[in-house]
Parts: C-alpha cells; structure tokens; sequence
C-alpha cells in the first residue's frame, strides 16, 4: 500500500471532497448520451480515451467540466491529485489563466514543495505547446490520439523557446504569484499558533495569518485581472 506524507494526504482527501462535491452538485443527465458516444468511438481515439478514463476512475462527465476531462485524456494525467496540481500547471503555461486554475495550482505548490521541479517542467513544456484551452469534445472527440498529442508537443504549430526579455505583463504575472505564495507561506507558519492558550500567540500571529490571507486574495485578483488583457486586446484587433 502506498505511503503518503501529510500534505499529500490533505490534497488527497481535498481531490476527492471536491469531486465528490461537484458530482453531487450537478445535473449530469445531459452528458449520459455523450458518454455512450463516445464509448462506441473506435479505440485510439480521443473520444474513446476520455471515456475509458471516465470508468477506470468510476466518474462522469459534469457540466462545465468536460473539456477538462479531454485535457486529462490528451495530455496523458492521470485522474490523480499529483496529476491534477501538474495538470494546471501545464495549462498555465499553455494560457489558461483563470481562478480555479490559479487555486488549485498555488494549493498544491505550497503543500507539495518538493515538486515544484516537476511542476516547473510541466509549466514550461504547457508554454511550448499548441494553445488548446478552448477544444472542445464535440470537434476533437473522433480524431486519432496520437495524432492530436503529436501536434500539441511537438508540431511546428508549437512555440518556440527562443529567448526574449521579459514583458511588463509578463513580470506582472510573476509579482502575482510571488505575492501569493509569501501570503501562503505566512498563513501557514502562522497557522500552528492560531490554537495557543497564549494572549501574545494569538495576536502575534493573527495578524500576519490574515495579512496572508489579503496577499493571496490580491494577488488572485490581480491575476485574473491580467488574464483579461490579451482577450481585450484580440477583441480591439
């Protein structure tokens, strides 16, 4: 049986809260029909990959979530929380910048910093790929696999890793993130005396606890509103 240190076992017990949760929480007889389909699709497509994943991990298709079970499928991670945290963090780099993304990610990273390396690969390899944030199940469902995760990764289309200097939007991004993971770090170094008998604990660590908290929440916010700008910008075009 595998072993599992505490802040992999809180992200495991979360994962599945969280499926849970949202499975519960949605109507999911919209998306049976889908599921038949694409069970009847032939092995090696993306359709069929989406759908065997879906019941080797006993799970549906829910609504609003379904195109993040085709990245699951074509980018090869597994339904796992490990596989989910490396999952956004690939699609940040691939130009997903959205909250949830933002949240699962920064959640994961600061509970599981012996990974960061990995997340940091998986980051840059996301940067490097075909943008596919917006595919959908209706228009890839019946290509060929491979063939899809071919021109993803490694197809001309895919961005090249030639250097250039840092854009403000791009060191903007990077002062978010670096404000919510000091906003993290401080909430959880503080946390432990939050549940001291002692006056001065308390104190002393309430206020830096709920200084992180503001950090996390600003820079969230500023992230989402950066994420905003290149659609802004293609729109004005």
């Amino acid at each position: 049986m595998k072993k599992y240190n505490l802040s992999e076992s809180i992200i495991e017990k979360t994962f599945y809260i969280a499926v849970w949760f949202i499975e519960k929480t949605s109507s999911k007889e919209d998306f049976k029909g889908i599921v038949l389909d694409l069970n009847k699709l032939e092995e090696g497509t993306l359709g069929k990959e989406i759908a065997n994943c879906l019941k080797e991990n006993n799970l549906n298709l829910v609504p609003h979530f379904e195109s993040h079970d085709l990245k699951h499928a074509l980018l090869n991670f597994k339904m796992t929380p490990l596989d989910e945290i490396r999952l956004q963090a690939f699609m940040i780099g691939n130009g997903n910048w959205s909250i949830p993304s933002f949240a699962i990610f920064i959640y994961g990273a600061l509970l599981l910093p012996f990974q960061w390396k990995v997340f940091l690969k998986d980051y840059k390899a996301g940067e490097k790929a075909v943008p596919i944030k917006d595919w959908s199940i209706e228009e890839f469902a019946e290509r060929q696999l491979d063939e899809l995760q071919d021109y993803v990764l490694n197809s001309k289309a895919a961005k090249t890793t030639a250097s250039k200097k840092w854009s403000l939007h791009e060191i903007s991004i990077l002062g978010s993130f670096a404000t919510i993971f000091a906003g993290g770090f401080g909430m959880l170094f503080c946390f432990p005396f939050l549940w001291s008998s002692n006056l001065a604990d308390l104190v002393g660590a309430g206020f830096p606890f709920v200084a992180g908290a503001i950090l996390i929440i600003g820079g969230l916010i500023n992230l989402s509103i950066l994420s905003q700008k290149p659609q802004m910008n293609t729109e004005m075009q």
